[in-house]
């Protein structure tokens, strides 16, 4: 009796209208794959709760508008949306949920510029168990460090063959961001722009939190996140809080930022796809907030984040 796949993987064929189911414990990828050669390619990544793929078009428009940004043709929506319910639905076969609730499970989709000298591109859908470290991360909060990305805020409109506001493979940079802070004990970064302005993290989108109150009393709550403009990725994450929020009578804003913004909100949060909400407890080894005030804005947020199709 053979083990369930911890991992699906449907690769998208125009001879399979729902994709074709491909054995993900075998190679799979030319080594010829520009994707594997050179990080041409774009990818997106997604979290299913309970079976349901969270934020679905918002991650297929951002896979769009990244692809348009490298002159990638990749198929059409209906065809992810196709494959992307082949591989989950496997995915739950093989894997059934073990808790009534809450299950989660990462959906990628990945499309790469093809094989040297082919005339189309790769691309596929995986899903897999979701880790506990962003579980954790969301319940115990970051330790955070500041790292120069080495570019000025307005580069990305200087210079849009970089590519910045992309969802694109090549992560190389970013890892070592990682690799970097977790050497001197942090968990995780946010980059900040050799102009002194706040981008984002390796893999997140930055927030801020301040909480004042008006004359009669009333407490006026406002959230912030740097200006997409900067030369960041638009957040889907961001983006469907900011509409639950402005529905809950939230105030928002956008930077610019700088780094005693965040040192001086009242909470700073990292927010992706797959770790949703995660507190910043310190930054560069300087606190953050106030531990009550924190606790209270994220569970909040964390309420209206749930709420998100």
């Amino acid at each position: 009796m053979t083990s369930p796949a911890p991992v699906v993987l449907v690769f998208l064929d125009p001879s399979f209208p729902d994709g074709r189911l491909a054995d993900a414990a075998k190679p799979q990828l030319m080594v010829t794959d520009q994707g594997a050669t050179r990080g041409d390619g774009i990818f997106e990544t997604m979290l299913a709760v309970d079976g349901s793929v969270r934020k679905m078009q918002a991650h297929l428009n951002r896979l769009g508008g990244s692809a348009e940004a490298l002159d990638l043709v990749i198929p059409d929506q209906d065809a992810w949306r196709r494959a992307i319910d082949t591989a989950l639905s496997e995915h739950l076969h093989q894997n059934p949920a073990t808790d009534s609730s809450g299950d989660e499970r990462v959906v990628k989709l990945v499309v790469t510029r093809g094989v040297e000298g082919s005339d189309g591109p790769t691309a596929w859908v995986q899903v897999s168990p979701a880790g506990s470290l962003g579980r954790r991360q969301r319940e115990t909060g970051l330790d955070v460090i500041l790292l120069e990305r080495g570019y000025d805020s307005e580069v990305g409109e200087r210079a849009p063959w970089l590519l910045l506001g992309a969802k694109t493979l090549s992560y190389a940079v970013n890892m070592a961001a990682l690799r970097y802070a977790r050497k001197q004990g942090a968990d995780d970064v946010i980059f900040v722009s050799s102009d002194g302005r706040v981008l984002e993290g390796p893999t997140s989108t930055v927030l801020l939190a301040h909480v004042e109150k008006s004359d009669d009393g009333t407490r006026i709550k406002r959230l912030v996140t740097p200006q997409l403009d900067s030369g960041i990725l638009a957040g889907t994450s961001q983006g469907a809080l900011f509409g639950a929020a402005r529905a809950a009578g939230w105030e928002l804003g956008y930077g610019p930022l700088e780094p005693q913004d965040l040192l001086d909100a009242d909470a700073v949060w990292l927010i992706s796809s797959v770790r949703l909400l995660a507190p910043v407890n310190r930054i560069d080894g300087k606190e953050i907030g106030t531990p009550a005030l924190q606790k209270e804005l994220t569970a909040e947020l964390s309420t209206l984040f749930a709420g998100i199709d």
